[in-house]
């Protein structure tokens, strides 16, 4: 069924992509005969009478979408809807006569204790300007403006430096000269590194069900300080077919339930192989090839609001490291030159050279109280049987990353991942070295689940689930916790683990 299953509409989108849009719309036909009040079928069905050339039928299909409440952003935001033969028709824009300039976000990022960006999508290029106030103040202490434009996706980032750390705050938007009547929230976090205490929501495998949507809430509900997105999380599998990337992510910015918490949690993601390219791919050694990895790569910085991505149009990928307090989170792009087979003969590599480099120096000059690893892929080399897509095909690129970490004498290193639809807890030992805790976890949204794993500390996959890590650096014993939460909002396992459990000084332990 539609609601349950996320790649129905995405394989009709497939056969219009390929010009066999006569066969999409007897699919989706057949589908709104079983189902029919699937909203999702009636904007799939206007995407497909709009390829075919049959507009007034399409828009007719758009109305029909929009009384089964698929949002209106779904068809104004973007450059890539398939619907833009409709824009300038009359009967189209009047079904939008009353819409907001604001089609996606606001989703925050960067939250750096002193400042905040702000994330939008608009519904075509215009001046995009955020004010900042104390909450319950009518006083604007922070002001700053950007313009979205075609060239990127109507998507624009404003940045406001200059806020208090550990503060509440509002926030208004005017789009194109018009004020809008929403008013936002959010928290600032501690200053970089000062002690905190603060609480991380994260997880991947965020597939495309309207069933589970609701999982979005059940983490507001958690009162998360900070949203990590670790991959898979959009499901969109065609590289070449800039289309269907694009009708993934709209999907997913226009659901509600994502929209409200975006807007007051910051986000901070990296990608997987479902959201990069194909099941289990590799991206290769080389910067241009294939010829869709930086498509793909700009793609995906329109749609989110990351601190750098890779060394930028240098070398582009998704890796980079931010502070929380004094909490270093060092994230990982396990995909843009994944090599398994390198022509040199040399080891096959994850990460590729440049990044392998950066990953090294950042964990040596860390002055985390804890160091978070976090990759989009599991680090224990058992999560996925003997499958070479985990680390487990990277055997000594991993043992070297670790050699580091040892070889600094750094203390409070912790890892996390994703990518097994499932969430577990493992611990790794490796001789000389304190135990490597892993939080892990990615069945957000997804319907397709993986088995529970008795190796593991810990391993759930009953329902849908996500992990929250809470820190507290503020402790004379600085402290981590895991918790399993599900999509009901039940909290399945936890373990708290103290910083001097993972120091030298207990490695022997």
């Amino acid at each position: 069924l539609p609601s349950t299953n996320d790649r129905v509409h995405q394989e009709r989108l497939k056969r219009i992509g390929g010009g066999k849009q006569e066969q999409a719309i007897m699919a989706l036909r057949e589908i709104v005969s079983v189902v029919p009040r699937d909203g999702e079928s009636q904007y799939m069905l206007a995407v497909a009478y709009a390829a075919d050339g049959q507009l007034e039928t399409a828009v007719a299909s758009v109305d029909k979408a929009l009384n089964l409440g698929i949002p209106q952003s779904r068809f104004l935001g973007g450059t890539k809807t398939g619907l833009e033969p409709l824009r300038n028709m009359k009967a189209f824009q009047a079904l939008f006569a009353d819409a907001s300039p604001l089609v996606h976000g606001p989703m925050l990022g960067q939250n750096t204790g002193t400042g905040i960006s702000i994330w939008v999508r608009t519904a075509s290029a215009c001046a995009v300007k955020v004010a900042i106030r104390e909450r319950g103040s009518s006083k604007s202490v922070g002001n700053a403006a950007d313009q979205s434009h075609a060239s990127t996706d109507y998507t624009a980032v404003v940045r406001v430096d200059g806020l208090l750390a550990n503060h509440d705050y509002e926030y208004t938007l005017t789009l194109g000269g018009e004020r809008l009547p929403e008013v936002y929230k959010f928290h600032t976090l501690a200053a970089q590194h000062q002690p905190t205490k603060f609480r991380v929501a994260f997880g991947g495998g965020a597939g495309f069900v309207p069933a589970n949507e609701y999982a979005w809430n059940t983490i507001v509900e958690q009162r998360p300080d900070v949203l990590m997105l670790l991959g898979d999380n959009t499901y969109s599998d065609a590289p070449e077919m800039p289309e269907m990337q694009h009708y993934c992510y709209y999907r997913r910015q226009s659901r509600p339930e994502f929209r409200s918490l975006v807007s007051q949690v910051p986000v901070y993601t990296i990608w997987d192989d479902h959201d990069f390219g194909t099941n289990d791919c590799q991206g290769g050694p080389l910067v241009e090839e294939p010829y869709w990895k930086i498509p793909v790569w700009n793609v995906f910085k329109n749609n989110w609001v990351n601190p750098k991505y890779g060394n930028g149009g240098t070398q582009p990928g998704c890796w980079y490291d931010y502070y929380v307090g004094n909490v270093h989170f060092i994230m990982l792009d396990g995909r843009t030159y994944r090599d398994l087979r390198p022509s040199d003969e040399s080891l096959p590599t994850m990460l590729g050279p440049v990044q392998t480099r950066w990953l090294k120096r950042t964990i040596k000059e860390s002055s985390g109280v804890f160091t978070v690893l976090v990759s989009p892929v599991p680090w224990v080399f058992g999560a996925k049987g003997n499958s070479k897509d985990t680390w487990n095909g990277f055997k000594q690129e991993r043992n070297d990353i670790f050699d580091v970490v040892k070889q600094s004498d750094k203390s409070g290193v912790l890892l996390m991942s994703a990518d097994r639809h499932r969430s577990d807890l493992w611990k790794i030992q490796r001789e000389g070295m304190y135990p490597l805790y892993e939080f892990n976890s990615s069945r957000l949204t997804n319907q397709h689940v993986h088995p529970e794993m008795a190796a593991a500390e810990f391993s759930y996959n009953k329902k849908q689930s996500f992990g929250i890590v809470e820190f507290d650096t503020t402790a004379s014993d600085p402290t981590v916790e895991y918790r399993i939460i599900n999509i009901d909002g039940k909290q399945i396992h936890s373990r708290q683990i103290a910083r001097s459990e993972i120091t030298y000084d207990q490695k022997g332990k």
